[in-house]
């Protein structure tokens, strides 16, 4: 049994953890939102206006701060006047970039909207940089958020919202170095401060105006195009960079060995590279950090599976997805001086999503489980948590080096200390004793795991509770607490006085 000790510092305190931290995304891709998340008010399915009843309930558990519609790269061909007005009027389009199938445009700004009202969620809608103007772009934030008796607000008003819709998370631009218009970042800079300057806030809502970083940790992009906005005298307004991160995979979603679970796990780690050195470069620019980092779409990308249509890009969810989102929530966590959103990419039947459906059939997803066991770091104040583990892992051709055998972070709000743990081993059980500095005593510890040490478990539509949490139990030796963890698992530990 491997041993391993984490202590958390409460006389350092690092930020207060964003709840939009722990935000997602839903792209017109494949089946998340037709035949996922949407059926229709008319469907067999229990819904609500269209939108399934039990996908609702379970997205509530989770507290999702943030979703980011309507792509992705299908944002970079969506014209949102195509999606307002009667659902028999709406136009039938070309989904340019995920298979050239038909969008009925039956979801559209107001179906969206009213998503994001049912789970909690502010809505953050990704501007058309790639292939729409200016107009357009200030056009729809004018018709989402202007209060007064503007054409447009009283076209919404017809439509079924008198009341403006204050949506404050704006994406001017998406990819724009790939399907957003394969510029380089002198050009977006460019088109970022044309499009920028019609973007006013048009109610008391004050807009936060997100730019298109990097894809992956690409200093150089965020130089050249920080260079470039601020070569005029007027600097347009940029409330956030957004970066994009995939690990991508090894193996496939379900079929792996142990090199590969440890290799797909380390290429997880690199994201902590990218916060550290994207926020280091703007901050050549931002001292005051007045430009948020954001990682707008990360996760795992598996092979398609077998039968499933490669536009899709529906993937299983095996424990495997589990540790790299518990450990990319550590990591969120333990930089929350440095983050302020991030979105994993998707939330409903794409890539690596909380919920897979099948017809009337729904089901949680392992990682889905991690974000329920994660939801009290939200509006916490993220604290420096020190690990002292043996390495996990074994060198890799694709990959060389070790990896920590436990990730961590923790978090304080009031008299409750949260801290979560991952074992990254694919084969060792680990004893993870919690130690503090400067926070005095705890007397109750309540523990949730997840995963029993098989490193593929998943849930099907034939077992779909395969994974799910379980109370697990938390021993003490009077100043410590103690939780054994399987191989490739994830703990929450809750200490209260």
């Amino acid at each position: 049994m491997a041993q391993a000790t984490v202590t958390v510092l409460g006389n350092e305190p690092i930020a207060t953890i964003r709840p939009e931290i722990y935000s997602h995304f839903a792209e017109h891709l494949g089946r998340c939102i037709y035949d996922g998340m949407w059926v229709g008010p008319e469907s067999p399915i229990p819904n609500i206006d269209g939108w399934r009843t039990d996908i609702v309930e379970a997205l509530r558990k989770i507290k999702p701060p943030v979703l980011r519609w309507p792509g992705g790269c299908y944002a970079d061909d969506y014209h949102w006047r195509n999606g307002i007005g009667p659902a028999e009027d709406r136009p039938k389009t070309i989904n340019l970039w995920w298979g050239k199938v038909i969008d009925d445009n039956a979801v559209g700004t107001h179906e969206f909207i009213r998503l994001c009202e049912l789970i909690g969620a502010k809505p953050y809608l990704c501007g058309n940089m790639g292939s729409a103007t200016p107009q357009e772009m200030r056009e729809w934030l004018e018709y989402c958020n202007y209060p007064g008796d503007s054409t447009l607000a009283e076209t919404r008003a017809e439509n079924g919202s008198s009341e403006p819709f204050d949506v404050e998370y704006w994406g001017v631009g998406n990819e724009n170095w790939g399907c957003g218009g394969n510029m380089t970042p002198d050009e977006y800079a460019a088109k970022y401060r044309q499009y920028s300057t019609f973007m006013h806030d048009m109610s008391d809502t004050k807009l936060f105006l997100i730019a298109c970083g990097p894809n992956g940790n690409n200093p150089d992009w965020t130089r050249r195009f920080m260079d470039n906005l601020s070569s005029v005298w007027h600097h347009p307004r940029v409330n956030g960079f957004a970066a994009h991160y995939y690990c991508g995979t090894a193996g496939t979603a379900t079929e792996y060995d142990e090199a590969q679970w440890y290799q797909l796990v380390k290429r997880a780690t690199v994201i902590e590279d990218l916060i550290i050195q994207q926020r280091a470069v703007l901050d050549g620019y931002d001292p005051k950090r007045e430009i948020g980092l954001i990682i707008d779409e990360w996760g795992t990308w598996h092979p398609v599976e077998e039968g499933a249509p490669d536009y899709g890009l529906y993937q299983q969810n095996t424990m495997r997805d589990a540790i790299v989102a518990a450990l990319s929530l550590n990591t969120f966590n333990r930089h929350a001086d440095k983050v302020v959103m991030t979105n994993i990419a998707q939330i409903v039947n794409v890539l690596q999503a909380m919920i897979l459906t099948q017809g009337a059939k729904m089901l949680l997803t392992p990682t889905y489980h991690v974000y329920a066991m994660y939801t009290g770091h939200q509006g916490a104040k993220s604290l420096r948590a020190l690990v002292d583990s043996p390495m996990a892992g074994c060198a890799t051709k694709a990959e060389p080096g070790d990896i920590e055998l436990v990730s961590a972070s923790a978090s304080i709000k009031g008299e409750r200390l949260l801290v979560t743990l991952a074992n990254l081993s694919a084969t060792e059980a680990v004893d993870v004793k919690l130690s503090s500095v400067s926070l005095g005593e705890f007397n109750k510890a309540t523990a949730t795991m997840l995963g029993t040490g098989d490193i593929h478990a998943y849930n099907s539509f034939e077992n779909p509770e395969s994974v799910k949490p379980a109370c697990t139990k938390a021993t003490t030796d009077g100043d410590n607490w103690v939780v054994t963890m399987p191989a490739g698992s994830v703990c929450s530990v809750i200490l209260e006085r």
